[in-house]
């Protein structure tokens, strides 16, 4: 039992309990904010450098034109056009592959996988694509691709390594957002007598759309620049090349490559073309970023 003594001790701890807790919240928001701005500062950094000295680049209007056919490194002109047209068809051919095979993967694991062995193995080997490094990938398509199929090194056969780095990341965005559909949803559907299959396309993936695009976006905005695949599977063009199955094509990635070989950081002129396609690469995943999210606000209550 409580003495009478006892309450007015217990009445003062109170107060000095209550400042004891704010100052640990005020001391925990300065860490997370301080921990905050530690990891925003280098991406910062770097946007504002890539911005600075990429602009002068991409506000040419030949730059958007124009291919750098005929341009030498002590050459000034040209553009980026035939490595944005070439990374665009790159990451479309990519994206063509990987995202129906990586989303009907994800459906599997969630809506029919259940605990069997397949399930248990499908999702071992998602995890071990999710940490091939890029080089390896390339290597892999190179001796299949080329090697043995007999197949010439292409832009196509580029898109074939960067399926490999695209896939685990859309099986799991995709899979992480079929599992936090509510099973009630499901139930739901069952009881109205619509079948499995319906209900996944029905109900499952229109409610999970918007977290699935963004894995994809993810996904692909890793994958544009990636250059290893490049140097290994296809060489560079300073001219347009409309064809993903055979002879050399720009790329953004692989443009920033050659400038960097041929005296960037020395000389102005491939110096100035290299920050403009950094500057270029990264506005194009943004325009991508951002009209696949306007699309996934529009289609999703539609779908709901």
């Amino acid at each position: 039992m409580t003495s009478m003594l006892d309450r007015p001790v217990k009445a003062r701890a109170l107060p000095m309990l209550g400042r004891r807790r704010r100052v640990t919240n005020k001391l925990a928001a300065l860490l997370v904010t301080l921990s905050m701005t530690i990891a925003l500062t280098p991406l910062a950094w770097v946007l504002g450098s890539v911005l600075v000295n990429g602009l002068r680049a991409v506000m040419s209007s030949t730059w958007w034109t124009h291919s750098q056919a005929g341009m030498t490194s002590l050459k000034a002109g040209g553009g980026a056009y035939h490595a944005i047209v070439g990374t665009l068809l790159q990451g479309v051919a990519c994206a063509a592959i990987s995202i129906p095979i990586g989303v009907l993967v994800a459906i599997y694991l969630v809506e029919y996988g259940g605990t069997s062995t397949l399930r248990t193995l499908v999702s071992f080997m998602v995890d071990i694509l999710s940490g091939v490094p890029s080089i390896v990938a390339a290597l892999f398509i190179y001796a299949l691709w080329v090697a043995v199929l007999g197949f010439p090194r292409s832009q196509f056969a580029v898109s074939l390594a960067l399926v490999l780095l695209m896939l685990p990341v859309i099986v799991r965005a995709t899979e992480a957002m079929l599992l936090i559909v509510p099973v009630d949803l499901r139930e739901a559907s069952y009881a109205l007598g619509a079948p499995k299959w319906k209900t996944i396309a029905r109900i499952v993936i229109p409610t999970g759309l918007s977290g699935i695009v963004t894995g994809i976006l993810l996904a692909l905005a890793r994958v544009m620049g990636e250059t290893a695949p490049l140097l290994i599977l296809v060489g560079y063009a300073q001219e347009m090349n409309f064809d993903v199955f055979s002879g050399f094509m720009g790329t953004l990635p692989g443009m920033m490559y050659d400038q960097a070989t041929t005296g960037a950081g020395i000389n102005p002129v491939p110096t100035e073309r290299l920050w403009g396609a950094a500057l270029t690469l990264m506005l194009l995943i943004a325009m991508i970023n951002i009209g696949a999210r306007v699309v996934a606000a529009i289609l999703v209550p539609k779908k709901s």
